[in-house]
């Protein structure tokens, strides 16, 4: 059998979709690993036979199948051989606009009618085989974040298929890991909200981000969420999140501040009183189930206690602002503190009619900051101050900047 090399996946894929690709991933039919590997191929891993190429390092990956002998995301049997045909491999795949390769003449084999259904902006499984891995219900909603400004939608039946994943409890299974790297990758596609959208509407979200999956029926003060519901408040406010910053930082703080809502007593709706401080240890518990870095809980942890300080920041003294500053780590860590303001200021503009209008609190906060940031210890210092001494006269002056600062603004406005 002669070997053949097949351009495959996410390349043909983002060709087709005249959109930029990043790398390119080869298949390989009617080959071995002791052949490539004596071509001076490299090995990568054991468990599938991927390699990399000698000067391109690309990876090429001999055909192969997969099958079903566990639970879970590892759970498969993987077949390779030079009798697998590309038709095959192919099979394997999750959707029919991954399963397009390219010959080296530009040729192109679908056997699956990927092409079609890229034309009709369909995200279709390949075949029954979709229900035998439990990542593929995420890697679905991802895709439909990705190319959901280009009028892509799931389609029905692979929609069921998603659904009947959720229900079987072997997302439930997956590591907290595998959960967060799809999730995080999610998080930096175009319209973020819809990855999340699609796993609540296919019952999917609550098998690992119960905290999240919780806010919907819950309802706001309509005066100031003519939303009412807080789970399309809280996809209203990363879809502006992800307006306002390529940062998933920054998306993953605006997804998470309002976390504390899901623990308000029902006699209490549609007030959430001390919500900002309560969604404090969810964000902890999802973040140390999911394994999520300690910079994305940090961030989402200052958004979720004090966005409703930023919202207000028009009714505070001087000395309320310098110690919401402190408290915020912005003296310490300015970017976390511009990275804190932008979900604050999504979380304004994430309500029906505020999309589009000002948020003046983040030009003021960062011109308090820029007054006030300046001042050190080492000039109390030489004035002979010490020990805790010299953190309270910085505090002082810091308050004595801001005041300066807000009074001068005050008069030209």
């Amino acid at each position: 059998m002669a070997v053949e090399v097949f351009l495959v996946g996410g390349s043909v894929r983002d060709k087709l979709l005249d959109r930029p690709s990043e790398d390119n991933d080869w298949v390989v039919v009617g080959s071995t690993p002791a052949e490539l590997l004596a071509e001076g191929y490299q090995q990568v891993g054991k468990d599938f036979p991927v390699f990399l190429h000698p000067e391109t390092k690309e990876e090429y990956a001999l055909a192969r199948t997969e099958k079903k002998q566990g639970q879970g995301y590892q759970g498969f049997e993987c077949y390779f051989a030079p009798d697998v045909t590309l038709e095959q491999d192919l099979m394997r795949r999750d959707l029919t606009i991954n399963a397009i390769a390219q010959k080296h003449d530009g040729e192109l084999v679908d056997p699956y009618h990927g092409i079609s259904d890229i034309k009709n902006k369909i995200l279709r499984h390949v075949s029954p085989a979709f229900v035998e891995d439990p990542l593929r219900v995420l890697r679905v909603a991802r895709f439909a974040a990705r190319y959901h400004t280009l009028g892509f939608t799931i389609a029905p039946e692979t929609f069921a298929l998603m659904q009947e994943l959720a229900h079987s409890g072997e997302i439930e299974l997956l590591s907290g890991e595998r959960l967060w790297k799809e999730t995080v990758r999610a998080l930096s596609e175009p319209s973020p909200h819809i990855y999340f959208q699609v796993l609540h509407d296919c019952n999917a979200l609550n098998c690992f981000f119960p905290e999240l999956e919780k806010l919907w029926g819950i309802p706001n003060p309509e005066e100031w969420h003519p939303e009412i519901d807080t789970g399309i408040h809280t996809m209203m406010v990363l879809e502006q999140a992800a307006k306002l910053s390529d940062s998933t930082e920054v998306r993953f703080a605006a997804l998470c501040h309002d976390l504390g809502k899901g623990l308000t007593p029902k006699e209490e709706w549609p007030s959430h009183r001390g919500h900002e401080k309560s969604g404090v240890p969810l964000i902890e518990a999802a973040c140390k189930r999911l394994r999520i870095p300690k910079k994305y809980q940090q961030l989402a942890q200052i958004a979720s206690e004090y966005h409703l300080h930023l919202h207000r920041i028009f009714e505070m003294d001087a000395t309320a602002i310098v110690t919401l500053m402190e408290n915020t780590g912005a003296y310490r860590h300015p970017h976390v503190f511009e990275q804190f303001i932008l979900a604050c200021e999504a979380d304004f503009r994430g309500r029906t009619g505020f999309e589009n209008k000002d948020y003046p609190q983040r030009h003021f906060l960062l011109s308090a900051l820029e007054v006030s940031a300046p001042v050190s210890a080492q000039a109390f210092i030489k004035k002979g101050f010490q020990g805790k001494a010299i953190g309270e006269q910085i505090k002082k002056e810091r308050i004595a900047k801001v005041q300066e600062s807000t009074s001068v603004n005050n008069k030209k406005s």
